[in-house]
C-alpha cells in the first residue's frame, strides 16, 4: 500500500504536500512558533486561544513547529465536534456564540489569539472583532484569516449575490454572509478592534482544478507565499497579524516638565 500524503507533513485532509488550501495554518504555525521559541528562552509559557477550534486543525499544525510545548491551548466555538485533535490536553473549550461577546474568558487573558476563516460566517462583526482584542493581553499577538475578493469585485459579491439568491433560491443556504476585500476588512478590524495591524499576507492567488497537481511542489508553494506576501488583496484569502498596544502612560520626563516650573515658582515665591 502505498504511503500517504500529508499535507505539510501533518495534515490527513489533504493529498497533496504543499496544499495551498491549508498553507494557511502552517504560515500562522510558524509565527506561534517564533513567538514560543522566544518565551521558552525566557522561561515562559504562553496561553493561546483558537476562535473557531473546529476540530483543532491550527493545533495540529503547531505540533509539528519547536518551541510550541511551553503554549497552553484554550479553544472557542459555537459548539463542540464529536472529535477534535488531542481533545484531553486543551486547558479549556468554551462553548458559546462570539456574536455575543464570550463574557466568560475575561479581559487580557491571552497571550496569542487565533481566529482562522470564523468572521465571514458572522451578520454582524462588532462584537466579535471587540472580543478578539479584548481577550488578548496587552503585548499579545493576533492572526485572523477570512477569504476575500479583489477591490470591487466585493461589493458585487456582497450587494448582488444575495439579491440573485432571493430571486433563485438555493437549496443549501450560502455559510458566507460576509464579503471582503483586503482593504475593506482590515479597515474593519482597525475600526472594531484595539490593535495594532503588522502585516497582511494572503493565500492562494490561484489553486485547485488543472494545478493542483503542482501543490506536491516546493517551488509552488513558495512562488504563491511570495506573491501573497506582495499583493494580498488579490489572493483567495489573507492573514491578518495585529499586535494589542499596551495602555498609554505620561512619560516621567513629561510629568517632570510639568511639575518643574510649578517648583521654580515656588521657590521665587518663598
Amino acid at each position: 500500500m502505498a504511503e500517504q500524503t500529508l499535507a505539510f507533513g501533518v495534515d490527513p485532509r489533504r493529498k497533496e504536500r504543499y496544499s495551498l488550501r491549508q498553507s494557511r495554518y502552517h504560515a500562522l504555525s510558524e509565527d506561534v512558533s517564533r513567538l514560543a521559541t522566544k518565551a521558552q528562552k525566557q522561561g515562559r509559557r504562553l496561553s493561546l486561544l483558537d476562535i473557531g477550534v473546529g476540530s483543532g486543525v491550527s493545533r495540529r499544525y503547531l505540533d509539528a513547529q519547536p518551541g510550541t510545548q511551553v503554549i497552553d491551548y484554550y479553544g472557542a466555538d459555537l459548539e463542540l465536534q464529536e472529535w477534535i485533535y488531542r481533545e484531553d490536553d486543551w486547558k479549556q473549550i468554551y462553548l458559546g456564540n462570539l456574536l455575543e461577546g464570550y463574557a466568560r474568558i475575561p479581559d487580557d487573558s491571552f497571550d496569542i489569539v487565533i481566529c482562522e476563516q470564523v468572521l465571514e460566517h458572522l451578520p454582524d462583526l462588532q462584537v466579535p472583532m471587540e472580543t478578539l482584542a479584548r481577550v488578548l493581553k496587552p503585548g499579545g499577538t493576533m492572526i485572523v484569516g477570512v477569504p476575500v475578493f479583489p477591490e470591487g469585485v466585493h461589493l458585487l459579491r456582497k450587494h448582488l449575490v444575495p439579491i440573485f439568491d432571493s430571486i433563485h433560491p438555493w437549496p443549501k443556504q450560502r455559510g458566507h454572509v460576509q464579503a471582503f476585500s483586503a482593504r475593506s476588512f482590515t479597515r474593519l478590524l482597525q475600526q472594531h478592534a484595539d490593535v495594532e495591524i503588522s502585516s497582511v499576507r494572503g493565500f492562494r492567488v490561484v489553486s485547485g482544478g488543472l494545478l493542483r497537481p503542482l501543490e506536491n511542489q516546493r517551488w509552488w508553494w513558495r512562488l504563491n507565499r511570495r506573491i501573497g506576501a506582495a499583493v494580498p488583496g488579490l489572493c483567495i484569502e489573507i492573514q491578518v497579524i495585529a499586535r494589542k498596544p499596551f495602555p498609554a502612560t505620561i512619560p516621567i520626563s513629561s510629568v517632570r516638565k510639568k511639575l518643574m516650573p510649578a517648583s521654580r515658582s515656588v521657590r521665587r515665591a518663598a
